[in-house]
């Protein structure tokens, strides 16, 4: 397996690949996670001065046969912000091998029972959506990626699309943890919808559930509502 060093609109020099081999060392993380099957390494940089002091930020993804494991870090110089990044992605990859042979069997918490475990569980429906204050149209739009932006921004737009398969909530929470994110979103295995865990305070988490409000689609369908003609 080798390792993939690539830069987001700025250049990685070679001293800098470099490093980052030294820094992974590809024999310990294999020893933790031996189906790794690649291990990527993207460095950014920020341009807004105002940002000196995290203006370099480097992401490194571990993707093997289990779940994808992440870590990020930003600091004033690459060589930082990758010594931060690879102590949480060490972390991380210690919890996920503890977990394994420590947990193995572990109780699954069904959907059913979201709102027993988990603090703030909540279901999300039509009535949920919420409705712009400004009425499109007033302000000039622009198009920015695959959205509509109203007004001059600024907006960073970053679009990631990811295969899915449905798992159950303690798992969507434990994959979670391994991004180092603050929310994830997952197709329930009970119910096959999909729906979004995130992190509330201290060690709380909240479940979001996207149910389809049948009544809706019918009123919204071409042929709905018509009626027996005499």
């Amino acid at each position: 397996m080798d390792i993939v060093v690539k830069g987001r609109k700025t250049e990685v020099p070679e001293r800098f690949r470099k490093h980052v081999a030294d820094k992974l060392n590809l024999e310990k993380i294999q020893k933790l996670d031996g189906k790794v099957m690649s291990l990527d390494v993207e460095v950014s940089k920020e341009p807004n001065p105002r940002q000196a002091d995290r203006c370099d930020r480097v992401e490194i993804t571990l993707r093997s046969r289990g779940p994808v494991i992440r870590a990020e870090a930003a600091a004033s110089d690459p060589y930082a912000a990758l010594d931060l990044a690879a102590e949480k992605l060490g972390a991380r990859l210690r919890k996920q091998h503890d977990k394994r042979f420590s947990r193995r069997g572990a109780r699954r918490i069904p959907a059913s029972e979201v709102a027993d475990h988990v603090p703030g569980a909540a279901a999300l429906n039509a009535e949920g959506l919420t409705v712009a204050d400004e009425e499109a149209g007033r302000v000039p739009t622009k198009k920015v990626g695959s959205l509509e932006v109203q007004g001059d921004g600024p907006l960073v737009v970053r679009e990631k699309t990811h295969v899915a398969s449905p798992m159950t909530l303690d798992q969507a929470l434990y994959e979670m943890e391994l991004v180092g994110h603050d929310f994830y979103l997952f197709v329930d295995s009970e119910t096959k919808e999909p729906s979004v865990v995130y992190r509330r305070h201290a060690y709380d988490y909240g479940v979001i559930h996207l149910r389809t409000d049948t009544m809706v689609a019918q009123e919204s369908a071409p042929d709905a509502g018509g009626t027996l003609g005499g």
